[in-house]
């Protein structure tokens, strides 16, 4: 997913360091097996009236425009919260989330949002995400494992960012990103992905829009 431009906005060597403040890593036996990174930016300014469509994208660019500007943050979003396999299924992954938490609320913020990439979702790349999220198991919860986790603690879905994260590139470059050998023009999937690439062999290029679900918690 670092094929994603803006990513560098926050990850590139050039800018990471402004963002510390908001980067953990979990320990297991002394060996990085987790980490999280979470991004603030200001809302409610300058049209900014409510989470972004653009989602993952859209508050890395918001924050990086703050920064130019010397805004003060009034929120924050996570990034990303990833797990090393051995590392899953133990509640880590909520000790990450409690983490990303605990900063907002040290930072003075009242809330935690986050664009949810469920992991389920790679299996049913041609549903829509709106269809998606009301799939239920027996008992009613959510059949998606990362959303029902993020509900179970007191998250509230809100909405779905539709094109929050888009990464664009040639053939050659989806190639060599994926290993695939693209034949073909249209949607095409792939490992991975929550949703088909575009793919157009005639204008060489590839282009992947990724949504997620805009999910808050209350501090």
């Amino acid at each position: 997913m670092r094929q994603d431009q803006t990513a560098r906005l926050y990850f590139g060597k050039a800018v990471f360091f402004n963002y510390l403040d908001y980067a953990f890593v979990g320990l297991m036996e002394e060996e990085v097996v987790a980490r999280a990174f979470g991004v603030p930016f200001a809302l409610n300014v300058d049209g900014r009236t409510e989470l972004p469509d653009g989602g993952w994208d859209q508050v890395i660019r918001w924050a990086h425009e703050d920064k130019l500007i010397g805004r003060k943050p009034t929120t924050i979003s996570a990034l990303e919260i990833t797990l090393a396999p051995r590392a899953r299924g133990i509640g880590n992954a909520l000790a990450m989330l409690g983490a990303l938490k605990t900063c907002a609320r040290q930072m003075g913020f009242d809330e935690l949002s986050v664009p949810v990439r469920p992991n389920q979702k790679q299996r049913h790349p041609r549903l829509p995400m709106d269809e998606y999220i009301k799939l239920q198991r027996a008992d009613g919860s959510a059949v998606d494992s990362w959303l029902r986790t993020h509900i179970t603690v007191g998250g509230r879905i809100l909405k779905i960012a539709p094109y929050s994260m888009t990464i664009a590139g040639t053939i050659a470059e989806w190639s060599s990103w994926t290993g695939v050998a693209f034949e073909r023009s249209g949607m095409v999937e792939i490992d991975g992905a929550l949703v088909p690439l575009l793919v157009s062999l005639e204008h060489n290029y590839g282009i992947y829009v990724e949504p997620n679900v805009w999910v808050q918690h209350a501090l």
